[in-house]
């Protein structure tokens, strides 16, 4: 079993790659619209153009937030305040910490 650094660090490995990729699929889709000359509203394709390059922006803000909680984590880590319930002060189960490495709060409290 690995410890809560080597989850966190895999955690922030696996955001990185993901985001890396959803940021070249958004790079994809801008670079397409640019090279036509229809607009969004009158295309007839422009509508699941347009809607599809917000869902991989909505992807790509919520893999930002996440890593951002995962370095958050790393910084409780460092401090030796990981694993403490941020509400009550109690210890967060081992458990929830497996499947959710960036909790900061224990399952009473959230």
């Amino acid at each position: 079993m690995s410890g809560p650094r080597d989850r966190l660090e895999d955690e922030r490995r696996r955001t990185t790659a993901r985001l890396a990729t959803l940021r070249g699929d958004y790079r994809g889709f801008v670079d397409a619209s640019r090279d036509t000359n229809a607009d969004d509203e009158h295309d007839p394709e422009g509508a699941t153009i347009a809607f599809e390059r917000e869902q991989v922006a909505a992807l790509v803000r919520q893999a930002e937030q996440h890593l951002t909680e995962v370095e958050a984590a790393l910084t409780r880590l460092d401090a030796g305040t990981y694993g403490r319930c941020s509400r009550c002060g109690r210890p967060i189960p081992d458990e929830r910490l497996e499947v959710r490495p960036t909790a900061t709060t224990c399952v009473v409290c959230a």
